[in-house]
């Protein structure tokens, strides 16, 4: 169990009413990562309060109305997942940082310059966001902040986060050793001919589109037939 001293607070509000929870901010970020914690070691006092700083304990209806339940582990467990957990100035930093990544991950992963057709290279990304001074959000996932933060990119970046459809046909010979890659993507259409070959159609972001040809082409060695469909 985690000393008050050293406890942050978690906070929910709901139904109109304030509940909060006095939590390890270790803990509470492993936690909202989705990895298991012991509940004792979670919290400095198994009580839901409906003011920390005051000591003033929650009702159990409220408990009940917003929670359903009046466990404490339950209701711990969503108010650190969904609530606001005062985390220390160094774990917000260090999250911060691994959120930045994540969002030039997925942007050079998933977009595309539609002038050129490829991809931006990740520097390139990472620039315009300092560029235009886009605060990232490092309580928030990737996807959730991601068409927001595109909006502010194409100020300065011709970028688009367009899906394309790719129509493939392989030579029964190469047909079996290449299903692990077109399931990695969208499979709209898969079809075993009569003579073996595979034919089908996958979705994906447009800027996966190289990575896609290069994994199928080392593959079947070049023997392979794709098409690009259009809209």
């Amino acid at each position: 169990m985690v000393k008050l001293e050293d406890a942050v607070t978690a906070r929910f509000d709901s139904h109109g009413e304030k509940f909060e929870i006095l939590v390890d901010p270790d803990l509470a970020l492993e936690l909202r990562k989705g990895n298991p914690v012991d509940f004792s070691d979670l919290l400095a006092v198994e009580t839901v309060f409906k003011d920390a700083a005051k000591g003033t304990e929650q009702s159990p209806e409220a408990l009940n109305k917003a929670f359903a339940t009046t466990d404490v582990f339950e209701i711990a467990k969503k108010i650190v997942n969904q609530g606001n957990v005062q985390l220390t100035t160094e774990q917000r930093r260090h999250i911060r940082d691994i959120r930045v990544k994540e969002v030039i991950e997925f942007i050079s992963r998933n977009a595309m310059n539609p002038q050129t057709n490829a991809p931006h290279p990740p520097q390139r990304i990472e620039n315009a966001l300092a560029e235009a001074k886009i605060k990232i959000d490092e309580m928030k996932g990737v996807e959730e902040q991601v068409s927001g933060i595109l909006k502010e990119l194409k100020k300065i970046l011709p970028i688009s986060l367009e899906q394309i459809k790719i129509a493939i046909k392989i030579p029964a010979v190469h047909a079996a050793k290449t299903e692990h890659i077109l399931h990695k993507y969208k499979l709209l259409k898969e079809e075993w001919q009569g003579n073996g070959n595979l034919v089908a159609v996958v979705e994906m972001p447009a800027g996966l589109r190289q990575d896609f040809l290069n994994d199928l082409n080392g593959t079947c060695h070049g023997d392979v037939e794709t098409k690009i469909l259009e809209k």
